[in-house]
């Protein structure tokens, strides 16, 4: 791929996400229902695309020059590529620029948003493995380790999906990694579309602090436009321009985390080959993304510059205004390259998981979330609704539209709470060895282990966090 493909690439996204921005100020509905600029130029992407315009076309004429949509295979073969790459530095600055609270501080901050997700991830398996015992085997012939495929791919997303993709072939499952890709796309979708009513639903019920009724809202802020008078700034300047430019020295310091993050996996990659996985054929570490290890490193140099950093030169402002960007770029060009062709020979089975789950998580949120997270919990719970769908970019996405100034610390919160989180579930360590338990073990002793596992942190929410205030 040319270097200029690359810098068309990005081009093409930033045009998007304007076109999106005209739509959302021209557009009503979008106004009403806080659809994100980001979401709206994605859609553009994708309509205009190889999954909708191209194949449009290739029923036409399959040599046409635009049967592959508006856009070449390159760029959205490295749209593609993208989000895996944004995540990682949305993730390495959730905590830089501000101190990092003790341990006790993230377990109260954090807590509920644990508990709750822990919940609903390891009832994802609970739900996934009872529907292939009682169901799916049975009746159509599916494998039993298709029970993991929710929280595969719900929880872990495409990139967990693909990256099963080996431990499928080896274990006799090739098809399950299409339907996790699959299943991850509606996740995405769902996150997306069930989120934006769930915040409507929301305003109406006077679930949410920080979000107005749009009819109480002024015609600027429909529009995302901040007041001419009431404008925040950006950031401040720590460092001269002339000796670097404020941005760039934040944009090299959340590389800097991602660094650290890189090491600190591969270093759990090397004890790994060290130790069990050199006597057997299970590789879990290999399975962890990087953005949660990005997330630590991020930690790590928060807690340097707390110690050596005599000139404060972290502006949380200026890091935040980075991690937006990468948010946006993130969110239209995972959305401009989701595929919608996956359905395959088990379209029941197919469709029933995605049911279950998609209930699963909205059940949980309505129902558990205000009994397990004491304060905001719809602002809160709304990220981890979005993650449990099968995207931590569509949490962060809802909890910017609910609380876009910050508020309720949902975003502090959301963050905290993957240090708990996403090591286990959601991609993490038990995720990767899920599929390789079930075949080793059985459904049945892993559906044991998840159903006790979800009962524990369903108390631990109820009658820890729940009655605190």
């Amino acid at each position: 791929m040319s270097v200029n493909m690359i810098g068309l690439s990005f081009i093409i996204l930033g045009i998007l996400l304007l076109i999106g921005k005209l739509i959302r100020i021209k557009s009503t509905i979008f106004q009403k229902y806080f659809i994100p600029s980001s979401i709206i130029g994605g859609l553009l992407g994708l309509l205009l695309g190889p999954e909708i315009l191209g194949k449009i076309i290739s029923l036409w004429k399959e040599t046409h020059v635009f049967a592959n949509g508006l856009f070449p295979h390159e760029i959205i073969e490295l749209w593609g590529i993208l989000p895996s790459i944004f995540i990682n530095i949305i993730f390495a600055s959730l905590f830089l620029g501000q101190k990092i609270p003790n341990i006790k501080d993230i377990w109260l901050t954090a807590g509920p948003q644990v508990s709750f997700g822990q919940t609903v991830a390891w009832g994802q398996y609970v739900v996934g493995i009872l529907l292939a015992i009682t169901i799916l085997s049975p009746l159509f012939g599916m494998n039993p380790m298709a029970g993991a495929l929710i929280e595969i791919s719900f929880e872990g997303g495409h990139g967990t999906a693909a990256g099963l993709g080996s431990t499928f072939e080896e274990l006799g499952f090739s098809e399950g990694q299409d339907l996790a890709i699959g299943l991850a796309t509606i996740g995405v979708i769902s996150a997306v579309v069930i989120g934006i009513i769930i915040i409507n639903w929301g305003i109406r019920r006077s679930k949410t602090d920080t979000l107005n009724n749009p009819s109480e809202m002024s015609l600027e802020n429909l529009k995302g436009i901040n007041d001419k008078d009431d404008r925040p700034v950006a950031g401040r300047l720590t460092t001269s321009p002339e000796s670097i430019e404020p941005l760039t020295f934040h944009f090299a310091l959340i590389g800097i985390a991602i660094l650290l993050g890189y090491g600190l996996l591969q270093g759990l990659i090397y004890i790994e080959e060290i130790t069990y996985a050199n006597w057997s054929e299970v590789e879990i570490m290999s399975h962890i993304p990087l953005f949660p290890l990005a997330m630590i490193g991020g930690v790590i140099l928060q807690k340097l510059a707390d110690r050596f950093d005599n000139y404060k030169l972290i502006d949380r402002e200026l890091i935040k205004r980075i991690q937006g960007f990468a948010l946006d770029f993130l969110i239209v060009s995972a959305i401009s390259t989701l595929s919608i062709s996956i359905i395959g020979t088990h379209l029941i089975p197919f469709l029933l998981l995605a049911v279950a789950g998609i209930a699963w998580n909205i059940l949980a949120f309505v129902y558990l979330a205000p009994k397990m997270i004491p304060r905001f919990w719809f602002e809160r719970g709304i990220g981890d609704f979005g993650q449990s769908m099968g995207m931590t970019a569509a949490g962060l996405m809802l909890i910017r539209i609910t609380d876009s100034k910050n508020k309720t610390k949902a975003f502090e919160a959301f963050g905290y709470k993957q240090l708990l989180f996403e090591p286990i579930v959601g991609g993490g360590l038990f995720t990767a060895a899920s599929v390789p338990l079930i075949y080793q073990f059985g459904p049945l002793p892993i559906l044991i282990l998840s159903f006790i596992l979800m009962v524990i942190w369903l108390l631990v929410g109820f009658l820890y966090f729940g009655k605190k205030e």
